[in-house]
């Protein structure tokens, strides 16, 4: 009788299931939580996440972390936006808020949800008015993110946890709009994007051509990352700068100059006009294709014709890049920029130029952390075994 009564309840649900063609999302706790900015990093703070629901609030709660379990006591909450996600044959939705009217240079606690379902209380910390701060490099991470790039990434936040920022030099994912490769990034990443910012570039790889032939951004990009809107008129994704202190981080979209002219003329023509209004003592460049190749049969003459002579005139301390999945370093002792390239994930390629590279290396995964002072820059490059592999410094008056 107790086979009888299972198998009559067994097919009692296989009936209630049949015919239904989509399941229904129930609600579970948001993740792939994400710190950007949008803007003002001493003042304010973004962070996107997955809401894993088709609807419900977007609010966040924010306070000024001080170390007392009772944190809703004293919480802000703050109205945020959803944002769909539209992956053909299924529609996400991810949300997005802004916290304003922060102090610089104070620790906050906050998290994310619908009033019901919340994330775990994490920290962040506004930017100084000024003062010495480190940041992380990473160049591409592309491949085996969950088993093998999460070391990179974690080893980095080991080597450095008081880092104000990751800069991610492109090619985050191998296939655009593969969402199962993004949810290997945020699990790599683990919680350390929770709480130290992302500064993304995209790559090749985070791009696609449409039925017409055009290139389309991986539509994770804008619902993951809340960036600057200050980059030229259609491409503010991704060609944006942030101000850091006394920190320019410029940010330039390499595929479209790559393959679209008219997207490299604007950007060539943005680019002069903010590094000629920047008054920050360094200015560093984040674009995926490098200036200079590790490889003979790669040559990006298109970015020397129309960049270099920009980065030159105007005096841009660094360009970091990626693409290559080499490390190269070029350029000390000679006139600024100093161009570096790294690779961050085990995809990895033969270095066999060495028409302008002062160190290089091959088969290796690296991570970077550049340390600005009042009036010095120090770059360190590290195996993932915690050996420093390649640095130096840069002063200015």
């Amino acid at each position: 009788m107790k086979i009888k009564h299972l198998l009559l309840v067994i097919g009692l649900c296989c009936t209630l299931f049949e015919g239904k063609s989509q399941t229904t999302t129930v609600y579970k706790q948001p993740d792939r939580i994400t710190l950007t900015w949008s803007d003002d990093p001493s003042h304010t703070q973004s962070v996107s996440w997955r809401v894993n629901a088709k609807e419900g609030k977007i609010i966040g709660q924010i306070t000024e972390e001080q170390s007392n379990p009772e944190l809703e006591t004293k919480a802000l909450t703050v109205q945020g936006a959803a944002i769909s996600l539209d992956r053909g044959q299924q529609r996400d939705t991810y949300g997005q808020v802004t916290f304003r009217d922060l102090k610089p240079g104070t620790t906050y606690a906050y998290r994310v949800g619908d009033g019901t379902n919340w994330s775990p209380w994490n920290q962040f910390r506004t930017a100084e008015l000024s003062g010495a701060f480190s940041f992380i490099y990473l160049g591409d991470a592309q491949n085996d993110l969950r088993s093998r790039w999460s070391r990179a990434i974690r080893r980095a936040f080991q080597q450095d946890a008081n880092a104000r920022f990751i800069v991610h030099a492109g090619d985050l994912i191998n296939r655009s709009n593969a969402d199962e490769e993004w949810a290997e990034w945020h699990e790599a990443a683990g919680f350390i994007h929770q709480m130290i910012p992302a500064v993304p570039t995209p790559g090749n790889h985070e791009y696609r051509r449409d039925s017409l032939g055009k290139l389309v951004l991986d539509p994770h990009w804008k619902v993951q990352f809340n960036l600057p809107n200050n980059g030229p008129e259609g491409m503010q994704d991704a060609v944006y700068y942030l101000d850091y202190q006394d920190l320019r981080v410029i940010s330039l979209n390499s595929q479209l100059i790559m393959l679209d002219s008219a997207a490299a003329a604007t950007q060539e023509k943005w680019l002069e006009k903010v590094l000629a209004s920047s008054t920050k003592k360094w200015n560093i460049v984040v674009l995926h294709h490098p200036v200079y190749s590790t490889a003979k049969n790669r040559d990006n003459t298109i970015l020397r014709e129309r960049f270099k002579s920009i980065f030159e005139k105007y005096g841009v301390d660094l360009v970091l890049q990626g693409h290559d999945h080499t490390y190269a370093r070029g350029g000390l002792g000679k006139k600024r920029p100093i161009y570096l390239l790294s690779v961050a994930g085990p995809k990895m390629y033969e270095s066999d130029s060495e028409r302008w590279m002062d160190v290089a290396t091959s088969q290796t995964q690296l991570y970077q952390v550049i340390r600005l002072t009042f009036n010095k820059l120090y770059f360190s490059s590290y195996k993932l075994n915690g050996q420093l592999f390649d640095s130096f410094e840069l002063s200015k008056k």
